[in-house]
């Protein structure tokens, strides 16, 4: 039944590709692997990354080969306790093994238990890259469970590359090697964009087991990132058509839905009982649906809660995994379980499910990525992810792909990289004194970068100096000058506006960084000079008294009498009255104008008070001259 399910599947997966007219092309995703020693070997060749372990994402590991004389594929445990443990001082071990007679991953675990750092296996037949993958069940290994307990990373080498180094190794010459993962993720911007294609299947096996075991551990950082715009993620599901000629066939009625468009494996590959492939590739709609309306109300990262809850209410084994157990939890999540429904649509329809559609045309891989052929897959800035799907695996990859300097802070927690910053300082300038240092620590190491302080930027190189500029900047450790406080008197090197560099203050001398020393004016005869002058110096300045009850004038350096003292004290008195006196006189003038033209007002209207009776009665002037 399990090898016509597989025939099955062979030719619906070759029937989606003829629809989409593509070639299938599944990317083998590689790090650097460079050779320091021996000379004959020294460059830099390509390996394949595996789909288990842990690789040091955004790091390098340095190690010596080992090629063992004994158990060369690595198939079974090696003798003794940890072999190939590194003694203190040394190189950690990278053992060699050869392919073939057992899995890839039943390698890397004897390699693990035998102390080695990191596996390198050398292909056995001239071909290109493969990715190392984990088997579908578990076999061949004391420990059920040892594919999650790998944590070491691996890589597979080319035959001519093992050859090489193994005839290196038998002539006596030590083969020191640098993996290189840095570079294995883009990490083009802030933000952070990934892809977690899987399965609602829970009846899957080992794959299926470590799947759920990822979405439930990784639900919290995962959320964390999305709410706080640090990444952008997006789930999928992979699907299949069923070819033309099988549409009919009992096991495309089984496994698929709208007319034999979307499909999905059995899940125990037996469609006369469980489960059918029909039911997944529906519930694996519902979960993209959900995301659909999460997303579109802004709270993208709910699809995380339910994909949990699911798994947990609505399991396979229990007879849960139904539509109306999807429905109480959608609605204990606050989320319009009608929405969801209006987006799965009618499964018997012979219509295009447009949210299936898109998830066939997400498959097909596009520039870098490749086709998504393996279940579960992380796609990661756009790069297929490889190694072990647990959280502290999958959280090293994505905080790689963060520009550097941009990485939040769980990336840079103690478990998660090591702090370049505590060692020297990072090579990096620092003001111990103030606490200061251009050195920041990032996920891929460190960066030297003159830093801002309290709203005070330092400019600089960040490698041999930086220096505080603008306004405030003295607020920050004084800028960096020195400072001084003595005899109740506080003096600075420290000019806080626009300059930079400092300067001592008049009565000091010396850089301004380190030093200012008080000048002695008296000693060094640059003030208090006058023949009735005695001086007497003091910490940033001097005192100068004059004999015989004369006042000393400090701007011109000489002794005056107290009448010409007072004078000159009173300078501002006297400006004072003179500006009095000025406006004294100008009332006085606008008042003596003021009676002036009072007086003139008068006179004009006793001169005009005798000609207006005879202009107001005109009628009496005419009778007095009529009697005359």
């Amino acid at each position: 039944m399990r090898i016509k399910a597989s025939v099955v599947w062979c030719l619906w997966i070759l029937a989606l590709l003829w629809q989409h007219r593509v070639v299938a092309r599944f990317v083998v995703e590689k790090n650097n692997l460079k050779i320091t020693s021996p000379r004959s070997l020294r460059g830099i060749y390509e390996c394949a990354i595996g789909n288990f372990g842990v690789p040091k994402y955004g790091g390098a590991m340095i190690g010596a080969v080992i090629y063992p004389k004994s158990n060369q594929n690595g198939c079974s445990r090696f003798d003794g306790a940890s072999p190939f443990a590194s003694r203190p001082g040394g190189f950690p071990t990278f053992l060699l093994v050869d392919r073939g007679e057992c899995y890839f991953t039943l390698k890397a675990w004897n390699a693990q238990k035998g102390g080695a750092a990191a596996i390198l296996v050398a292909d056995d037949r001239i071909e290109p890259l493969i990715t190392m993958d984990t088997p579908e069940e578990r076999n061949g290994a004391n420990d059920d469970d040892y594919i999650e307990k790998i944590n070491i990373p691996s890589a597979l080498v080319s035959k001519g590359l093992g050859d090489s180094i193994k005839a290196a190794l038998e002539s006596g010459e030590m083969v020191n090697v640098n993996l290189d993962w840095r570079e294995a993720l883009p990490h083009p911007d802030d933000r952070v964009e990934y892809e977690f294609w899987s399965n609602s299947n829970d009846e899957c096996g080992t794959k299926c087991e470590a799947q759920l075991g990822f979405v439930s551990t990784f639900k919290g950082a995962a959320q964390l990132l999305e709410k706080k715009g640090f990444t952008q993620f997006t789930p999928h599901f992979i699907t299949w058509y069923c070819p033309q000629a099988f549409i009919l066939s009992k096991q495309c009625k089984a496994q698929c839905i709208n007319n034999g468009r979307y499909c999905a494996p059995d899940p125990d590959q037996d469609f006369s009982r469980g489960y059918d492939g029909r039911d997944v590739v529906i519930q694996n709609l519902r979960q993209a649906c959900f995301f659909k309306v999460a997303n579109e109300s802004k709270k993208p990262w709910q699809w995380w809660d339910y994909v949990t809850d699911f798994a947990i209410r609505c399991p396979m084994r229990e007879n849960r995994y139904t539509q109306e157990c999807s429905d109480r939890v959608i609605a204990s999540l606050g989320v319009d379980v009608k929405k969801i429904r209006d987006c799965v649509g009618d499964p018997d329809a012979d219509v295009d499910n447009p949210v299936l559609k898109a998830e066939q045309d997400a498959q097909i891989g596009k520039g870098p990525r490749g086709d998504v052929t393996i279940l579960p897959t992380l796609i990661i800035n756009d790069r297929q992810y490889r190694g072990k799907l647990s959280r502290g695996a999958v959280l090293k990859a994505l905080c790689s792909a963060f520009k550097e300097t941009t990485e939040p802070s769980i990336c840079l927690t103690p478990d998660m990289e090591t702090n370049e910053c505590l060692v020297n300082n990072g090579g990096c300038w620092q003001d111990k004194s103030a606490n200061i240092t251009a050195c920041r620590d990032t996920f891929r190491g460190r960066v030297c970068e003159c830093p801002v302080v309290q709203n005070v930027k330092f400019v600089g190189d960040g490698y041999t100096g930086c220096e505080a500029t603008a306004q405030l900047r003295c607020a920050v450790n004084n800028g960096g000058c020195w400072k001084g406080a003595q005899e109740g008197r506080v003096y600075s090197a420290c000019i806080d506006d626009h300059t930079k560099g400092c300067k001592c203050p008049p009565g000091f001398r010396g850089d301004g960084v380190h030093s200012c020393e008080d000048i002695d004016e008296c000693k060094e005869k640059l003030a208090c000079q006058c023949p009735e002058c005695s001086c007497k110096n003091t910490w940033g300045s001097y005192e100068c008294k004059c004999d015989n009850d004369l006042y000393y004038m400090r701007e011109n350096d000489m002794c005056i009498g107290k009448y010409a003292a007072s004078v000159n004290s009173g300078g501002s008195i006297i400006w004072i009255i003179i500006l009095v006196t000025a406006i004294v006189g100008l009332a006085g003038y606008a008042f003596y104008k003021y009676r002036i033209q009072r007086y003139m007002d008068s006179e004009i209207r006793a001169i005009m008070a005798q000609y207006m009776p005879l202009d107001n009665q005109p009628e009496a002037s005419v009778q007095s001259q009529q009697d005359v």
